[in-house]
């Protein structure tokens, strides 16, 4: 199957504060976000599972993408993943991102053992997704909880799917909600 690339949009951020003390180190977001077209789209197709295989260059290009956007791999320490699926798609078509999306990721930042968070959904042109956010060796470490929105004027279109993924540098500012620390992750099993 062809995805068919549109185009790639790379975004950042580093906040400084949350109506809170100002801190000297920000936390940086990024995303990246690659539109392609959707081969499935308006059909039924039994087997997606082999669509799986077409994106892991779109999955290694963005992660690289977004590697370099945060100034490389030192201090990544949060990651997320989402998708969109324009209306003539179906939530399932937005699964094929699982593997190329998240493996992606773990591939280039090598000690991550934590699950890569993700959203799905279908929606029109425009909508904005959630890209769910957490720590990269340890899925309890609520310092790095937080979710990232990002939309695209343009897309997904109806026969296109929008793929996005997303690292941090830091905790969020001011975390003060206890539990584990990002200093006291074993990282042996994902979870702490």
């Amino acid at each position: 199957m062809n995805f068919k690339l549109r185009k790639i949009i790379l975004l950042k951020e580093e906040i400084f504060h949350e109506n809170g003390p100002l801190q000297s180190i920000p936390r940086i977001r990024a995303a990246a976000l690659g539109i392609v077209s959707n081969p499935y789209a308006g059909s039924y197709y039994e087997d997606l599972q082999s669509g799986m295989e077409h994106l892991k260059d779109l999955g290694l290009m963005l992660t690289d993408r977004l590697i370099d956007t945060l100034g490389g791999i030192n201090g990544i320490d949060g990651y997320g993943k989402a998708a969109i699926a324009g209306e003539n798609g179906e939530l399932e078509h937005t699964a094929l991102w699982h593997v190329p999306g998240g493996y992606a990721m773990r591939q280039r930042l090598k000690n991550s053992k934590a699950i890569v968070p993700s959203a799905m959904k279908v929606a029109g042109m425009g909508s904005s997704i959630d890209i769910p956010l957490g720590h990269t060796n340890a899925a309890y470490v609520r310092s790095h909880f937080d979710a990232y929105e990002v939309n695209v004027t343009d897309a997904p279109r109806a026969n296109e799917i929008m793929f996005c993924l997303a690292m941090t540098k830091g905790p969020r500012i001011n975390s003060r909600m206890g539990g584990l620390e990002a200093d006291e992750v074993v990282g042996k099993d994902g979870l702490r």
